[in-house]
């Protein structure tokens, strides 16, 4: 099959219209260096915006002659596009939005990566260093304003919700909106992109220039593509600095159904607040869906319940069939942070109190050997075990969507992961029931296993 592509030359908008000469040069040598290529994926993936495709290996091999080079001119710079996708043009101009997102990847990925990467001002190996490398990139990006009321709320949820799902995503918005709570996501499609529909109309309504904030990473962009809601685009180097953004930046969390991604962020925050350091620390979360959802959420309860234990269920509430129920719970948990904050002297725009410690923003890169090594049992603390839980769902989605992952499996067979019983069966049962509710892929794409439950860990 041919996709209609098309050829362009863009201009940026905002802050990248006013560099110097030298910065300038600076971004053409590393848009043309060992930068390019990240670049480019990543800018594949924004110009593929409104395409159903969930597999980043199999967008590069549909657009395998696109390209996307940085010029430098006399009035500044350009971007030329060769082999973009057609559905980011209307009558032959690229659409706005795209096109700041298309330099957001510009921002993030050369010139923030250029500017921290290697840099001795940022020690990565302490926690406070990589904790201040993600406010840098957020900072730079610009979506720390000075705020006086905390009202960001981070929506979680799969990219493959059914219709009644995702129209359950929007009312929860649209409750929000109302409440001038805005709205930040992992910035795709399905419950990504439902809260800030809802909340679009809310904020229209109250007359409330709402924020759509929007945070995604190489490894997952091409699966889930920035959809055209999303006014700040934030792209981190890999998925620990994203969901550590989620955190420090959101006031609180709502979560919808969704898939295996999902479930690595709620083990992911639920770790972090396991953590003793954080027990007192206020943070809103709410599972919630329409009521046809109780089961999956029931689900979910019951992993963590056999997992972490009932400490860790005590962190949520879960709210099915309720959209009102659930701003009315979070309006009254992030008057509880505000109060926090404010008597602690922490700031609003940034969570710094809340401790993440360095197995929570270590990268894992999941190898089959670093699969095999995971330590799966309970004789551990509990947040060290949601700390390696979280690694294991990280290496499913990549393996699921993630175009290195996708080869990997492809070359080597099936991610093997293993562990005491008490832990593996409940996992092989959520696992499962993902798989049989078809959230593992789009609706109508076959969904081939990318790992095996293989029992007790060897010693």
């Amino acid at each position: 099959m041919e996709y209609v592509q098309v050829d362009a030359q863009v201009s940026p908008t905002g802050r990248l219209e006013v560099l110097s000469r030298s910065e300038a040069a600076k971004l053409l040598d590393s848009s043309h260096g060992g930068l390019h290529e990240l670049f480019r994926n990543c800018a594949l993936a924004v110009l593929n915006c409104g395409n159903e495709l969930d597999d980043g290996k199999e967008l590069l091999e549909r657009y395998k002659s696109f390209d996307i080079r940085l010029i430098l001119r006399d009035r500044g710079i350009k971007l030329e596009i060769t082999g973009a996708p057609a559905s980011a043009f209307v009558d032959g101009k690229m659409i706005t939005g795209i096109r700041e997102h298309l330099f957001a990847v510009l921002r993030d990925v050369i010139y923030v990566g250029d500017e921290i990467q290697g840099n001795a001002r940022f020690d990565q190996s302490t926690s406070d260093g990589l904790t201040d490398i993600v406010f840098h990139i957020l900072r730079h990006a610009g979506v720390l304003p000075p705020i006086t009321n905390p009202n960001v709320v981070v929506c979680w949820g799969g990219h493959s919700v059914s219709r009644e799902e995702y129209e359950y995503t929007k009312w929860v918005g649209y409750q929000l909106g109302l409440r001038d709570m805005d709205i930040c996501t992992g910035c795709g499609p399905g419950a990504m992109k439902g809260p800030m529909k809802g909340a679009a109309i809310g904020h229209a309504k109250q007359r409330t220039r709402g924020r759509y904030l929007g945070f995604t990473e190489p490894g997952i962009i091409a699966a889930e593509a920035p959809n055209p809601i999303v006014t700040e685009l934030v792209i981190f180097p890999d998925i620990e600095k994203r969901l550590e953004a989620f955190v420090r930046t959101g006031h609180g969390i709502v979560v919808f159904p969704g898939g295996v991604g999902t479930a690595e962020e709620i083990l992911y925050l639920l770790g972090i607040l396991l953590d003793p350091a954080n027990a007192e620390l206020p943070f809103p979360l709410v599972f919630t869906g329409p009521a046809s959802a109780r089961d999956y959420f029931n689900r979910i309860d019951e992993f963590i319940g056999l997992t972490l234990g009932p400490e860790a269920q005590r962190r949520y509430k879960i709210i099915t069939g309720d959209p009102e129920g659930v701003a009315h719970e979070m309006k009254a948990g992030l008057q509880l942070v505000r109060d926090f904050r404010k008597s602690h002297q922490d700031a609003y725009n940034f969570n710094w109190l809340l401790r993440i410690g360095k197995e929570f923003q270590q990268p894992f890169v999941p190898t089959h050997e670093n699969m095999r090594r995971l330590t799966l049992h309970k004789n551990q603390p509990v947040h060290a075990l949601a700390a390696n839980l979280r690694r294991a769902f990280s290496g499913v989605v990549a393996g699921n969507l993630k175009a290195d992952g996708i080869r990997a499996i492809e070359a080597h067979g099936r991610f093997e992961i293993s562990g005491e019983a008490a832990i593996m069966a409940p996992m092989d049962d959520l696992l499962s029931s993902f798989v049989a509710q078809g959230r593992m892929k789009l609706p109508g794409k076959q969904y081939n296993p990318c790992y095996r439950l293989v029992g007790e860990a060897a010693s």
